[in-house]
């Protein structure tokens, strides 16, 4: 992501995404009632009303939107902007209209609110800051492998093979299976670390992962060479991904994805609500009391909290994340494209870590 300009005393701001993550940052940056330019196509009609359809073409034209409604196809990795057009050249005749602008990679996008939290500026400037490639994490045992790409948003599992090897008697039969199943990986391995040559986390039960990394060392060092950390997990497939997020011991490798910040946010409220600790709320009333006496550190809300509630509730949770903010408290959304975020969501969808116990 580069911010291209940022003028906050107008509520603007330029940016040009430039990696897939960023446009999950735009995703949950932009909001109902927004204005957003940018250039898009439309079809501009040349002749009468009801002129046959190819009197008309399609036109690249700068439009400015009044954000209705933002939708986030994961499957496809597309971010639409759908609004009521509000700024247009006259010869289109496009004021009034509704109109869908898709963002894209390298394609400049203005925003302008009428005030921007400072959360969602900090987002957009570690975003900037990050400018790296998602993380690609094979986790494999002797019952099999899992790959999945770690994306600022979530876990995108990519290949899964489950199998079976013989046992340490066969010990013939058992070290064929294994090689077939490292074959098998290391081609999932593959067509993943093509796609943009990501580093490559490993986790596993045993002496399998290890065994493998001597293995890629041995016919792919050029996928040995993306591989920054290898470490042991008590479970299998994308539960032991999954493992290995909660834990921390991917947190070196996790450093510039946003994931590993909002994993350990979820992770210390549970851990303190578990212990019956004094300093953690969670569910809108408590949260709210623990607001108002100045006693949050971090308020943590999931993106749903945001974008899929009236506007009346979402109205009351801006209030809230203003009111942190004032009193020097932190605010984190919550994807709940992730485990983490579909626990906190389990909590209410809003929770807070506090300075002090409260009663």
């Amino acid at each position: 992501m580069k911010i291209l300009r940022r003028d906050l005393k107008h509520g603007r701001v330029t940016v040009l995404p430039q990696v897939l993550d960023d446009l999950w940052v735009l995703y949950n940056v932009i909001s109902k009632g927004d204005r957003v330019y940018a250039k898009t196509r439309r079809e501009v009609r040349l002749g009468e009303r009801y002129d046959r359809p190819e009197k008309g073409r399609r036109i690249s034209v700068l439009l400015g939107l009044r954000v209705e409604k933002i939708n986030w196809d994961r499957a496809l990795n597309r971010l639409r902007i759908h609004g009521i057009v509000f700024e247009a050249p006259d010869e289109i005749g496009a004021l009034g209209s509704h109109h869908t602008i898709r963002a894209e990679l390298n394609k400049p996008l203005t925003i302008v609110k009428d005030r921007w939290p400072r959360y969602q500026i900090e987002r957009l400037e570690k975003a900037e800051e990050a400018g790296v490639s998602p993380l690609i994490i094979l986790a494999i045992d002797d019952e099999g492998y899992c790959v999945a790409v770690m994306r600022h948003f979530g876990v995108e599992v990519k290949a899964e093979e489950r199998t079976g090897l013989p046992g340490k008697r066969r010990a013939e039969g058992r070290a064929e299976a294994l090689r077939e199943l490292f074959n098998s990986a290391r081609q999932a391995l593959m067509e993943v670390w093509t796609e943009g040559r990501s580093p490559i986390a490993i986790v596993g039960l045993g002496f399998v992962k290890t065994d493998f990394l001597r293995y890629l060392k041995e016919e792919a060092p050029e996928i040995a060479r993306s591989i920054i950390d290898v470490k042991s997990v008590n479970s299998v497939g994308v539960a032991g991904i999954h493992e290995a997020l909660r834990s921390g011991i991917l947190k070196k490798a996790l450093r510039s994805l946003r994931i590993a910040e909002e994993t350990e946010a979820v992770e210390e409220i549970l851990s303190r609500v578990g212990r019956g600790r004094g300093d953690v709320a969670y569910g809108l009333p408590d949260v709210e009391k623990a607001v108002l006496i100045g006693a949050v550190e971090r308020l943590l809300l999931t993106d749903v909290q945001l974008r899929e509630v009236p506007d009346e509730e979402r109205l009351r949770m801006e209030e809230l994340m203003k009111s942190v903010e004032s009193k020097g408290g932190k605010v984190v959304i919550i994807s709940t494209e992730h485990e983490a975020g579909a626990k906190l969501q389990s909590l209410g969808g809003v929770a807070a870590l506090l300075r002090f116990p409260i009663t």
